[in-house]
C-alpha cells in the first residue's frame, strides 16, 4: 500500500499542478504585428477582442459597437409569421385548332316496368287504371303513387303518363291487351 501511495501522490500533483498554480495569460500581440487588417477591422467601431484572453473586465466599447449594428435581412421581419407571396403561374395559351372534348352522354333512365291494362270509370267518380308489375295488379287514380315509386300523372283512353319519383323520369305507357 505504501508503494501505491508513493506512485499516486506524484501523479495527482502532476495532474492538478495547472489548476492550483497560477498561469499568466499570454500577452496579446498588437494588431499591426498580426498582419494586414481585414475590412471588418478597418471600420471605426469594430473592435474585436482576442479570442484566447481570460480578462474579466467589462469592455463597454465592444457593447456599444454591438448596439450600433442594424439588422438588415432584405425586408423580412423574423418576429412576424407571414407567408411568402405565392408566385403567379402563367398557363401556356391553349392551341386554337384543338377541338374541345365532347362530354359523354348520360345514359337514359331505365324503363318503367309497369304495364297498363285499362281503366274503369263511373259517373261522378275519377277514372281508375289497372297497372301490372311482376304478377301484382295495382289500381290507381290520377295523382296516386304506385309501388312506392311511380306516380300516375295523366290518364288517357289509350295510354297513361307515369313518372318515376326517384329519377324524375316520365314515360307514356300504352294500353296493352292481355
Amino acid at each position: 500500500m505504501i508503494a501505491l501511495l508513493a506512485i499516486a501522490i506524484p501523479l495527482v500533483v502532476y495532474n492538478f499542478s495547472g489548476v492550483f498554480g497560477t498561469s499568466a495569460a499570454a500577452p496579446s500581440a498588437p494588431a499591426a504585428a498580426a498582419g494586414p487588417a481585414t475590412p471588418a477591422q478597418k471600420k471605426p467601431g469594430n473592435v474585436q477582442a482576442p479570442l484566447n484572453t481570460l480578462d474579466p473586465t467589462l469592455h463597454t466599447d465592444l457593447l456599444d459597437a454591438s448596439r450600433r449594428v442594424k439588422y438588415e435581412a432584405g425586408g423580412r421581419n423574423i418576429f412576424r409569421m407571414e407567408e411568402p407571396p405565392i408566385p403567379k403561374i402563367i398557363a401556356p395559351p391553349r392551341p386554337v385548332n384543338t377541338p374541345l372534348p365532347t362530354p359523354t352522354p348520360t345514359p337514359p333512365p331505365p324503363p318503367i316496368p309497369l304495364k297498363f291494362y285499362g281503366f274503369a270509370s263511373k259517373a261522378n267518380e275519377p277514372k281508375r287504371i289497372f297497372l301490372e308489375e311482376g304478377g301484382a295488379v295495382f289500381i290507381a287514380r290520377q295523382g296516386d303513387i304506385v309501388d312506392r315509386r311511380y306516380k300516375v300523372v295523366q290518364i288517357q283512353t289509350t295510354s297513361v303518363v307515369i313518372e318515376d319519383v326517384l329519377t324524375a323520369n316520365r314515360q307514356t305507357i300504352p294500353l296493352t291487351a292481355k
